[in-house]
């Protein structure tokens, strides 16, 4: 079985519309989703032993080009490359490392940046590697206009409806709530709300799938921080540690060209077998199942899924869409990130964003999307070509978990004007932070908010060893105080009284008010003025 494996920090990018973010390069987008998997974790980059980089759309040793910027250690980094199901084939990687004994702490991080519009394909002098689904495809249904992978899993649904009767009010109500749940996601590429009538009435794609129904292409990265139960207990990581309990990847069976299915040429038995490996080797049941990230790159892969995963019966899918068991109140809760139909679809960076998002449910860090009492969680990726990773998740421990409020910021630090103060208050740490540890001892929680409604978080941490400042992460604040990136530096530099912010609403702490009247003792020297 191997040692026990543990995501121990996480973190992502927004995901954005290709182009529509400015210097948001690969190397940047990865900077600031591996940065924020480290801050989670509580870790410096000199402690990752190993990292597995996915990406489709590159030249080779673009994971050496992303990492390089965290540092340069002479790790090996491997580059990983398969098809939409990159992600968690890199976390797969990593865990196996970790598994083997290979290494106790790896880095598994996806990017991806993208052309805008459809899928195509890059090189045209040679075989493509999806030649074969498509021509058994084209053999039984006609080639039609439209995105060819759109047709593929169109006929998938297609064929779901002419043999158990599925409807397409069915594939519509799958987008209706993902895109529903996406609002309360802020790494969400779309957070909007649509009706039934929009989702029906918009551009037909492939029929039965309209774009309201279909992913996007999208820019941006995920990481996550895999680490031994031996490394987890040497950092104090118990807390937030989640196990991945049991993960497998399933390849293309002889079903894909030897049955006349569209569901299987869009790999329905490579999800099953996956998903019964995985359950047989955890020793779990799907009735124990909370939470499920799936891989929704079309609503009728989503509705198919149900079925490939066991979460119900072959042909029931759209019962259990009807009674409601795929959202809040229902069995499981699906895709409360929006999935990729909302949330969004880098390819590289897809699988690592479901299992971030595994892990602040299991952690209780989702905020208004969190479902209530989550215990395990399953995570399901596909790429056609094929390869389907299924995996189960579960707190590592339990009795030592704490429910962590406040989640990684989206945002990135650059866009707060108050960024230059906790710099500032860095240098303050960096030159006497032995000293202010002994006097201060606490843990400062600052929530702030632009004039764009972005949230940024940042932990002032005088209590261990010589302090520090991190933007996001997951550390328990002794004090959390919320305020206004314009008052916050207001009330840095001098031109706001803290008085009067606290009784005007703009200044608000919870937490031990005797910490908070601390803050004086970490008070930039350049901003002096201010009376914290």
């Amino acid at each position: 079985m191997g040692r026990k494996v543990y995501v121990v920090g996480v973190g992502m990018t927004k995901f954005e519309k290709p182009g529509r973010r400015e210097n948001f390069d690969y190397p940047e987008m990865a900077k600031e989703a591996g940065t924020k998997a480290l801050n989670d974790a509580g870790i410096s980059y000199e402690k990752v032993q190993q990292a597995c980089v996915g990406y489709v759309f590159g030249d080779s040793t673009c994971g050496q080009r992303a990492l390089y910027q965290l540092g340069l250690t002479g790790i090996p980094i491997y580059n990983v490359n398969n098809n939409c199901s990159t992600g968690s084939t890199a976390l797969l990687m990593g865990k196996q490392l970790i598994e083997g004994g290979i290494a106790d702490c790896v880095l598994c991080l996806g990017f991806e940046k993208m052309s805008r519009g459809s899928l195509k394909g890059v090189f045209n002098d040679r075989v493509s590697p999806m030649d074969k689904h498509v021509e058994h495809m084209a053999n039984l249904r006609p080639i039609e206009s439209g995105p060819i992978t759109a047709q593929m899993f169109g006929n998938a649904g297609r064929e779901h409806m002419e043999k158990y009767g599925t409807k397409t009010e069915h594939f519509a109500k799958i987008a209706w709530k993902n895109h529903k749940h996406s609002t309360n996601n802020p790494y969400s590429q779309f957070q909007e709300e649509y009706t039934m009538e929009q989702i029906n009435s918009a551009p037909s794609i492939h029929d039965p799938l309209t774009k309201l129904q279909c992913c996007p292409t999208s820019d941006g990265s995920a990481a996550a921080i895999l680490a031994s139960e031996e490394f987890v207990e040497k950092h104090n990581l118990q807390s937030q540690a989640v196990e991945i309990v049991a993960m497998e990847m399933s390849t293309d069976l002889p079903s894909v060209f030897g049955d006349k299915s569209c569901m299987q040429i869009v790999g329905y038995d490579m999800s099953k077998s996956a998903a019964e490996k995985v359950f047989a080797k955890a020793g779990m049941d799907r009735s124990a199942v909370d939470v499920v990230e799936l891989h929704d790159c079309f609503s009728a892969n989503e509705l198919i899924t149900y079925e490939a995963l066991g979460l119900c019966q072959p042909g029931k899918a759209g019962e259990m869409i009807d009674r409601g068991d795929n959202t809040y109140g229902g069995k499981y809760v699906v895709n409360p990130s929006g999935g990729l139909i909302s949330k969004g679809h880098p390819l590289g960076a897809t699988g690592l964003a479901q299992c971030a998002e595994l892990s602040w449910q299991l952690r209780g860090m989702a905020n208004k999307r969190q479902v209530k009492g989550a215990k395990v969680g399953l995570q399901h990726n596909i790429g056609l070509g094929g390869a389907a990773v299924v995996a189960l998740y579960k707190l590592g421990y339990p009795g030592e978990q704490r429910l962590q409020a406040v989640q990684a910021s989206a945002s990135k630090e650059s866009d707060f004007k108050s960024a230059a103060a906790f710099k500032e208050i860095q240098g303050v740490l960096e030159k006497d932070g032995g000293n202010i540890v002994k006097k201060i001892k606490g843990v400062f929680c600052f929530k702030v908010k632009n004039k764009a409604g972005e949230n940024g978080v940042w932990y002032v941490d005088a209590k261990n060893g010589n302090g520090s400042v991190n933007f996001g992460g997951s550390a328990k604040p002794d004090v959390t105080i919320v305020m206004n990136d314009e008052d916050l530096v207001g009330l840095m530099n001098g031109k706001l009284n803290p008085q009067t912010a606290f009784f005007q609403g703009k200044l608000k702490i919870t937490g031990n008010m005797g910490l908070a009247m601390k803050l004086k003792d970490i008070q930039p020297p350049k901003t002096g003025k201010s009376k914290l």
